[in-house]
Order: C-alpha cells, then sequence, then structure tokens
C-alpha cells in the first residue's frame, strides 16, 4: 500500500481534507494507534503526533485508551460520521478535478475471495497497470462475509461475493456454478449419478462455521423440508474441507470443480431435488463515491471473470 502522508510530511499533500483526519478515521476504523501506523506504512510516532495536535485544535479528546488499544470518546464519535461524509465528498471533487482529462486516476480498493487470488490479481494488476498508470489498486483478501462487511463499511469499493441463490439488486454476475457433493475416492456414493438433498442432510458434513452464506441457506432448505443438518465438522476453506473428504472424516458441498491433484482422492455427486447452485457476483458499495476509475475497473473485471 502506498504510505500516506500527514501534515507537515513531505509538503505538498494532494488532498483537499486536512491529512490529520484520515489519519483520524483509520485509527478509528482499526482501534489502534499502532495498528493504523502499520497499515498506513507510517512511524508510530507521526500518527500518535498527528492525533493529539487533532485532539488540541479541537479542544478535546478523540480518543480514548484502554488495555487492548483505543476507543472513540463521546466527542469522538460524534465527529467520526461527519468526518467520514467530508472524506467522500474530498475524495469525490479531488478525483473530478484530476480526471478532467478523462483518465482514470486514483485509488481503487477491491477485495476478493481466496479462491479468486490466483486466477485474477495477477491479470489485473497488470492490466490496470498497463492501460491506467495513474490508478493505483488496494487489493484484500477474505471470505465473503468480511468482504461484504468491509463494503458495507465503505472500506472496499468492490468485491467479488459468493451469493447462495440470487444475486442482489445492483450486482453483476460473474459466473453461475452447481454445488455437489464431495465424498471420498472409491467410497459407495462415488458411483451415484447424483443424491437428493434429503439424503444429503443425513451425512456427516463438513460445513464452515457461521456465519456463512451456505450454512443459511442450508438451514433455511432443511427447515423447509423437515429435515435437520447437522455438521459433524467446521473448516472454513475448501480445500480444508476437501482434505478432510479424502481422509474419510466425512462429506462436502461445493462447488463442482476439484483441483486437478485432488481428483485422485475425492469424487463429486450431482445434488438434486432441489439442484444447489451459487453465483459469484461483482457488488459495490454505496458507501464510497464512484469514480472514473472505479468503473472502468469494475468493467475490466467483468471482462476478465468473463475469460
Amino acid at each position: 500500500m502506498k504510505r500516506a502522508a500527514a501534515a507537515g510530511e513531505n509538503g505538498g499533500v494532494q488532498t483537499i481534507l486536512d491529512p490529520k483526519w484520515h489519519l483520524f478515521a483509520k485509527v478509528a476504523d482499526l482501534g489502534s494507534v499502532s495498528a493504523a501506523a502499520l497499515a498506513l506504512e507510517m512511524p508510530l510516532s507521526v500518527v500518535s503526533r498527528n492525533i493529539a495536535q487533532l485532539e488540541r485544535e479541537a479542544g478535546a479528546r478523540l480518543f480514548r485508551r484502554t488495555g487492548r488499544g483505543v476507543v472513540l470518546t463521546e466527542f469522538g464519535q460524534e465527529v467520526r460520521p461527519r468526518i467520514v461524509a467530508l472524506m467522500r465528498e474530498a475524495e469525490q471533487l479531488a478525483d473530478e478535478m484530476r480526471t478532467r482529462k478523462g483518465l482514470p486516476v486514483g485509488d481503487v480498493r477491491f477485495g476478493m475471495l481466496p479462491s479468486m487470488v490466483p486466477l485474477l490479481a495477477g491479470r489485473l494488476f497488470t492490466e490496470v497497470s498497463k492501460q491506467w498508470p495513474q490508478v493505483r489498486l488496494h487489493l484484500t483478501e477474505g471470505s465473503s462475509v468480511q468482504l461484504e462487511d468491509w463494503l458495507v463499511q465503505g472500506r472496499l469499493d468492490m468485491a467479488i461475493l459468493l451469493r447462495e441463490g440470487a444475486e442482489q439488486p445492483g450486482e453483476a454476475v460473474l459466473q453461475r456454478i452447481s454445488l455437489v457433493l464431495v465424498v471420498p475416492k472409491g467410497h459407495p456414493l462415488a458411483k451415484r449419478k447424483s443424491i437428493p438433498f434429503d439424503e444429503v442432510a443425513k451425512l456427516s458434513l463438513v460445513l464452515p462455521s457461521e456465519p456463512h452464506p451456505l450454512r443459511a441457506r442450508l438451514t433455511a432448505l432443511a427447515r423447509e423440508r423437515n429435515v435437520t443438518v447437522v455438521p459433524a465438522l467446521e473448516a472454513n476453506s475448501i480445500r480444508l474441507q476437501h482434505e478432510i473428504v479424502a481422509c474419510r472424516g466425512g462429506f462436502a458441498i461445493t462447488a463442482a470443480t476439484v483441483a486437478p491433484h485432488e481428483q485422485a482422492r475425492v469424487a463429486t455427486v450431482p445434488i438434486v431435488r432441489p439442484v444447489l447452485d451459487r453465483t459469484i457476483v461483482l457488488a459495490t458499495t454505496a458507501h464510497r463515491p464512484h469514480t472514473l476509475a472505479t468503473r472502468n475497473v469494475g468493467e475490466l473485471i467483468r471482462k476478465l471473470a468473463a475469460r
């Protein structure tokens, strides 16, 4: 991540809002001065000095120290939403001023699922660097639940998410994939052409821990059909789930694609009555201004995903 400049550091800061308030927002987000300094690649003393200067100028404390970091004071809680709104307006105005020539400029914060990193991250970085050298990508990896939370908080401009079933309004569908039962190679179930959901619900399942969209969907479906889904084990990555299945520790419900190195150890059986599918979508935040840079990068992501 590019180092953020603080007030009094390096002279001409290219921002409309006093950069000290950007530091305030980062410390408030992370609940720690040291974590904010690490995230911004700045010396801890610089962040502390700027926060102290803000408090002197405001005439009141913004943060209260705790044993685990800092929390906003009552005054800090009043100030924060107004500062966040000003940051958004300042960022949008600065972007409009920089892009008067029609060239995308500025920061784009994009989150992706772990499974998408090897497929998309390198190609996206290469294409953005080649086409729009003044666009700065900030890439983040996380689960679908984490990424959606960060979108809601305005910490990301856009992210690739999993939807169990229909997508939400405004989301771009990148792909629809079927869900299957993953079984150990050589298991009697591996010979089946398909398996109904009611039968799947009775198996020892290896599922992601809650909260997770698949868990919520399976629970709702089981309730509709008067059956109960009780995970025998929880594992929060597809690779972990497939490894446990290969060791005959249970059965998993994942996307139909199995990595080549796993095909000798696990097999897949389509789930029917009902058929389960999953949608991979590109979602955008409603809490950050959309810019020429975010729109162009979003279109590029859709094109790369289509390939």
